[in-house]
C-alpha cells in the first residue's frame, strides 16, 4: 500500500509540473498530503511537514538573502564590466558562449557544491545571455549538466555518501570513473556547441521587428539601470563578492548567516539611503519569495515521503520485485536508471537507503557491490540532481534564471540522462562496471 501511494505521489507531482497543471508549489504540498491520509497518516502529518520544514529551513534562508545579494549587487552594475570582458573575449557568438558556460560552470563546481555553483555560474553569465538575445533555458541546461557531471568529485556529498555507505575510498569507487567522466565532459562540450549553433540560427532568423522592439526596450533598461549603478564601487563589490564566497566555502559561518550579512552589507554600501533599500528589497522580494515558497513546499513533501514510510517501502518493493534473472545486470541497470531515479529519491534516502540493499543483492548473485557504487555516481543525483523537485539546488537554479521548473525539466532531462547513458557505456567499455 505505502509502495503504491508513494510511487502514486511522485508520478503525480512530476506530472503535474511538467504538464503545467499545477505550480509546484501547490503540487508538493496538496499531493502527498492527499496521499498520506489515504495511507491512513492523517494524525502525524502535521509533525511530517513540521520536521520536513525544519530541516529545509537553513537553506531556504540562505535562498532568499543569496538572491537578494546578488540582485543587488547585479543592479549596482558589478558584473556589468565582467560581462563586457567575457564579451570582448568570446564576442556575440552563441556557440563560444555555450563552451564559456561549460567552462566556467565546471571550474566552478570544484568545491562540489551546487548551490554554490548556481549562485554564481547563474548571475555572471544571465546578463551576457539577456544581451546576446540567448534562452535563460540553453544557460540553465548546460549550467545544470555541466555542474551535474562535476558532482562526482570525490570530495561532494554524493561521492561522500557513497564512500561512508560502501565503507570504501577514492581509488576504488571513483579513481576508475575518470575516463568515464571526461568523456561525459566532452560530450557536455557537444551539447554546448549544438545548442549554441541552435541559438545562432534562432537570433539570424529573427524578425527585423523583433530586432527593433528589443533595441527600444534596451535603451529604456539602459536609462533605469545608469540611476542603480555604483561603477566607482566595482573593485569594493567584487572584492566583497569573492570574500562571502570564500566565507561559503570555507564554512567559517553557515551559508544562511552569510549571506543575511552580506546582503545588509551590500545594501549599506551601495544604497545607504533606506528609501532605496526598501525599494531595492521590494523589487526582488516577489521571485525571492516564490522561490522560497516552492522550496518549504518541496521540505513538506520530503517530510512527508520519508517519516510516513513511503520511501522505505518503495525501494524495498523494487528489489523484490526484480527477476533473478537480472540479477547478475544490477549495476548496468543502477546506471541505466540513474538520472530518473533522481526524480524519485532524495540523495539520503538512495545512497543510505536503496544503494546498500541494491548492493548486497548484486553481491548475492556473485557480482561486486563497488559497480552498484560506481553506476549510482555516474547519475543518482549527479547529473540527475540539478532536475529532481527532491533537491533545494534545482530551485535555486530555476529562480535565479528566472524560468519555469517544468519547461527546465522538459529540456534537461533528456541531455541529462544522455549524458549519464555516454558515461556509463565508456565504463563498460573499458571494464570499469561490470557485471556478476
Amino acid at each position: 500500500m505505502l509502495t503504491l501511494l508513494g510511487f502514486l505521489t511522485v508520478i503525480v507531482i512530476v506530472l503535474a509540473i511538467m504538464t503545467k497543471k499545477l505550480h509546484a508549489t501547490i503540487a508538493l504540498i496538496i499531493v502527498p498530503i492527499v496521499t498520506a491520509l489515504i495511507a491512513g497518516a492523517g494524525a502525524n502529518i502535521g509533525a511530517y511537514i513540521t520536521a520536513g520544514i525544519v530541516n529545509i529551513a537553513p537553506t531556504g534562508v540562505m535562498f532568499i538573502f543569496a538572491i537578494l545579494f546578488f540582485a543587488i549587487l547585479s543592479d549596482a552594475g558589478t558584473f556589468d564590466p565582467i560581462v563586457n570582458k567575457i564579451l570582448e573575449i568570446v564576442g556575440a557568438d552563441p556557440v563560444k558562449i555555450a563552451v564559456g558556460t561549460v567552462v566556467l560552470t565546471c571550474l566552478v563546481h570544484l568545491d562540489g557544491a551546487g548551490a554554490t555553483t548556481f549562485l554564481i555560474a547563474i548571475p555572471a553569465l544571465l546578463p551576457l545571455y539577456k544581451k546576446v538575445g540567448m534562452s535563460p533555458f540553453t544557460l540553465a541546461t548546460l549550467v545544470a549538466l555541466s555542474a551535474g557531471t562535476m558532482n562526482t568529485v570525490p570530495w561532494g556529498s554524493v561521492a561522500l555518501r557513497a564512500f561512508t555507505v560502501m565503507e570504501s575510498s577514492v581509488d576504488e569507487i571513483f579513481t576508475p570513473l575518470i575516463i568515464p567522466i571526461i568523456v561525459g565532459l566532452l560530450f557536455i562540450t557537444g551539447l554546448a556547441i549544438y545548442l549554441g549553433k541552435k541559438e545562432k540560427k534562432l537570433l539570424e532568423n529573427a524578425p527585423v521587428t523583433q530586432k527593433l522592439v528589443v533595441e527600444s526596450d534596451k535603451q529604456a533598461i539602459d536609462e533605469a539601470k545608469l540611476k542603480l549603478q555604483r561603477p566607482k564601487l566595482f573593485i569594493l563589490n567584487i572584492s566583497f563578492i569573492l570574500i562571502t564566497i570564500i566565507t561559503l566555502i570555507t564554512a567559517i559561518l553557515p551559508p544562511a548567516v552569510v549571506f543575511m550579512v552580506a546582503t545588509s552589507i551590500a545594501l549599506i554600501i551601495n544604497y545607504p539611503d533606506v528609501k532605496t533599500q526598501k525599494e531595492r528589497i521590494d523589487a526582488h522580494a516577489k521571485s525571492a519569495l516564490m522561490m522560497a515558497s516552492t522550496l518549504f513546499a518541496a521540505g513538506s513533501f520530503v517530510g512527508i515521503m520519508q517519516n510516513s514510510g513511503m520511501i522505505d517501502a518503495m525501494s524495498a518493493t523494487l528489489i523484490s520485485l526484480l527477476p533473478e534473472s537480472m540479477g547478475g545486470f544490477l549495476a548496468i541497470i543502477v546506471g541505466i536508471l540513474g538520472v530518473p531515479m533522481s526524480l524519485f529519491f532524495d540523495p539520503d534516502s538512495y545512497y543510505f537507503g536503496i544503494m546498500p540493499v541494491i548492493a548486497n543483492t548484486f553481491y548475492d548473485f556473485g557480482g561486486n557491490p563497488i559497480m552498484v557504487a560506481r553506476a549510482s555516481l555516474l547519475g543518482q543525483m549527479t547529473l540527475g540532481f540539478p532536475v529532481s523537485p527532491l533537491t533545494p539546488s534545482t530551485f535555486l537554479l530555476v529562480g535565479l534564471a528566472g524560468i519555469d521548473i517544468g519547461e527546465h525539466q522538459k529540456k534537461t532531462f533528456f541531455f541529462a540522462w544522455t549524458t549519464s547513458l555516454v558515461m556509463l557505456a565508456v565504463a563498460i567499455i573499458i571494464g570499469v562496471i561490470t557485471t556478476a
